[in-house]
């Protein structure tokens, strides 16, 4: 009993601490695109599909990178931003397993006679399953050439969504600090002395 009780304590904490990782970020751009070039934007579509809360924070949140690298907001802007917000319920099952599991012996394996592998055995093994459902989001952030239409970036950031809205902001932010990390593309990074 003290083992089990150990080994559930032992999978409690690596679910929450599974739970508890940013979402993974990925960023993609046309390298043919000078991006020295643009100075101003325009949101062209904002986040729709979930909290308006959220969503001002995530604007928010792009407006300032994007304020950090001398870029502003115009009406005559040379860049659209489009972004995009998708969720959907996932389920995962959790199984514990508890008690006994003692081998056995018995008949099988092989042309008559004495086997290893099959036959009947002895003990108890005891197990319950139970279903967890959980939202999964998916944020793209893209940027087009106001002029041509022609995608110039793109950024995603996929994960799960805490259902605290307070984590739910960490993560967003961590996502949009990791999206812009190397924004604008092909420009010199800063190196740490």
């Amino acid at each position: 009993m003290k083992r089990s009780l150990i080994l559930f304590v032992a999978m409690g904490i690596a679910m929450v601490s599974g739970c508890a990782t940013t979402p993974a970020v990925f960023t993609d751009y046309d390298p043919g695109v000078s991006f020295g070039q643009y100075r101003t934007y325009r949101w062209a579509q904002k986040p729709e599909g979930y909290s308006p809360l959220e969503q001002q924070r995530l604007v928010a949140a792009v407006d300032a990178k994007l304020r950090e690298r001398g870029w502003t907001q115009s009406t005559e802007a040379q860049i659209d931003i489009v972004a995009n917000v998708a969720t959907e319920t996932r389920y995962s099952l959790d199984s514990f397993y508890s008690g006994p599991a003692w081998g056995g012996w018995g008949w099988g394996g092989g042309w008559g006679g004495w086997g290893c592998c099959g036959g009947w055995g002895w003990g108890a093994s005891y197990g319950s399953t139970t279903t967890r459902a959980y939202t999964y989001g998916t944020l793209v952030l893209d940027m087009f050439d106001a002029q041509s239409k022609r995608a110039i970036w793109r950024g995603i950031a996929q994960g799960t969504v805490p259902s605290d809205p307070q984590r739910q902001t960490t993560n967003m932010l961590a996502s949009v600090d990791k999206m812009f990390a190397t924004f604008p593309p092909g420009a010199p990074i800063a190196q740490a002395q």
